[in-house]
């Protein structure tokens, strides 16, 4: 596992798929807003799951978030559409509702940099997000992210296109030291 003084990162259980599938995948506001794909009905024990727990592979990295104090499922982070020639891969979270306004985000978003920075040696991490998804943004420019882009309307999200902002960090730019509020990563 994979951990700050607060939250681990640890490879998803089945027991984890339900819980998931209920609080972020059901909740179609959210989802639709977080995923470019449009949202369908998935029963929690489909293999189409985007929770369910697959075989390792070399282009995704998906991980559980547990929140260390209570041991509960705080949400779910990966690294996907990894390429180990180009060692690029883009950077996803999402954290239950009880979990959001915490200050969380900020250190899943560190511990993916660790785990793509320190672990699989990548170049580049990169987040696409909506523009106006400010928990986001500011999760991952303060563990050192730049903003690169907007995508004028590229999102289509409940009946309107949206914009989306692509922020970047290299592995030379980035640095494992905490920020002030935060903890040192550990692995």
């Amino acid at each position: 596992m994979l951990q700050t003084s607060r939250i681990g990162l640890r490879a998803r259980h089945d027991s984890d798929v339900a819980v998931l599938q209920s609080e972020l995948y059901d909740d179609v506001p959210t989802r639709s807003r977080a995923d470019s794909r449009p949202w369908r009905p998935i029963s929690p024990g489909a293999a189409e799951s985007p929770y369910a727990v697959a075989p390792a592979g070399d282009e995704a990295a998906c991980f559980s978030v547990v929140e260390l104090s209570s041991g509960e499922l705080a949400g779910e982070a990966l690294l996907w559409g990894i390429d180990t020639h180009n060692r690029v891969a883009h950077l996803g979270l999402a954290l239950r509702p009880g979990f959001r306004g915490r200050g969380l985000a900020g250190e899943v978003v560190r511990l993916l940099c660790h785990y793509g920075f320190t672990v699989r040696g990548l170049h580049r991490l990169q987040v696409e997000t909506l523009a106006d998804n400010l928990p986001m943004v500011g999760a991952a420019t303060r563990a050192g992210f730049v903003v690169e882009g907007r995508l004028r309307r590229s999102a289509w999200v409940s009946g309107e296109f949206l914009d989306e902002v692509l922020l970047g960090l290299l592995a030379e730019d980035w640095t494992e030291e905490p920020k002030p509020g935060t903890q040192a990563v550990r692995a």
